[in-house]
């Protein structure tokens, strides 16, 4: 389900045990991400499917990239494999108001 960036930061705080993912490559997540976030890169495609399979799916996944597209599609990839609750952060880390940590 796509949030938009209000949307995402209050139900990400509301949500305990929430884990927060970032799909971007290495290199974008050490320019800066959002604090508390894994790195699960979707563009190296094994990687991010063996990821896949480690994450519990009992927890309640937030979902961002760059400007929103990869975590778009990070999502219907998560809910392939059992996890409904999934939610990808409109506009991304680019239109993100929040803290940032380099």
């Amino acid at each position: 389900m796509d949030l938009s960036q209000k949307e995402w930061a209050e139900n990400q705080k509301a949500t305990e045990g929430s884990i927060l993912l970032d799909v971007r490559t290495q290199e974008e997540f050490d320019q800066g991400h959002i604090p508390g976030a894994t790195l699960l890169d979707i563009r190296d495609p094994h990687g991010f499917m063996e990821g896949l399979t480690q994450l519990d799916r009992s927890k309640t996944y937030f979902v961002y990239c760059r400007s929103g597209a990869r975590s778009a599609q990070a999502c219907q990839l998560i809910k392939q494999q059992g996890i409904e609750t999934c939610f990808n952060l409109l506009g991304g880390i680019m239109e993100w108001q929040g803290e940032v940590t380099r």
